[in-house]
């Protein structure tokens, strides 16, 4: 088998491993939602749901479901591993330059995060946007930390896959920059259907920003650490945005 042929059954199966199985199955979330009898913007999706009636029990199955999914992320970079080269290093996930990297990340959550917000606005108005719920109801004393290490995932998940991996064997298949740029974010917008049209198009448009970014930088951990920002504040800030704004944010009871 011819190593070009093998890269590609190998993206295909780390994507249907992974974030390709999540865009397919919020693909069929979005159908499923625009073909119920309730109108798309009265409908909810909840992001971080209790998973048991018990506390202990609960917070093991949150815990675990983070836990486990960092291994597609070790995954991957099992994968970038070659003979010489350090798999963090070669997509820009280390600590070699903190500063820079820190002021990047926060300059991408201003770039990113205000326009974001007012995309799932207008999304919201337009009715082409569910009611996100991004945090429990009852909030316990472990809750935020795991809100905390689910953003952290998240930002590892999609950053390293998404973009790291993804970019850098497309290099080595010969796919051009932007075609890259754009597959990527169009990949991005996919897995992020479930939540409506409207968070299809604002994820594709910070895939761009993010993708092109890392054409420029060579660096994967100013996006970690901007997209570690965003979900944090989105997770743990989530009962202030529904006491604020609760025409945006709050579920329907309808």
């Amino acid at each position: 088998m011819s190593s070009a042929r093998r890269l590609r059954l190998e993206v295909v199966i780390v994507l249907g491993l992974s974030l390709g199985a999540s865009a397919v199955y919020s693909i069929v979330s979005i159908v499923a939602k625009l073909t119920a009898e309730t109108p798309l913007g009265e409908q909810s999706v909840a992001l971080n749901p209790s998973r048991a009636p018990r506390e202990w029990l609960d917070f093991t199955y949150q815990f675990l479901d983070v836990f486990f999914g960092l291994f597609a992320v070790a995954l991957v970079l099992y994968l970038l591993w070659a003979p010489g080269t350090n798999p963090f290093r070669r997509i820009g996930l280390d600590l070699s330059r903190p500063g820079r990297d820190a002021a990047s990340g926060v300059l991408l959550v201003v770039a990113v995060g205000v326009p974001g917000l007012a995309l799932y606005a207008i999304g919201r108005a337009l009715g082409l946007t569910v009611a996100v719920q991004a945090s429990p109801a009852d909030w316990l004393w472990w809750t935020v930390p795991i809100l905390v290490f689910r953003a952290l995932e998240a930002a590892l998940t999609e950053e390293v896959i998404v973009v790291g991996y993804l970019f850098t064997r497309f290099k080595e298949l010969g796919v051009g920059p932007w075609a890259t740029i754009l597959s990527s974010a169009l990949l991005r917008g996919s897995y992020h259907l479930y939540q409506g049209i409207g968070p299809f198009f604002g994820n594709a448009a910070m895939g761009i920003v993010f993708g092109w970014c890392y054409q420029r930088w060579g660096r994967t951990m100013p996006l970690v650490i901007a997209h570690w920002i965003l979900d944090v504040v989105s997770f743990v800030g989530y009962p202030l945005a529904v006491g604020w704004w609760p025409a945006l944010f709050a579920a329907s009871t309808g």
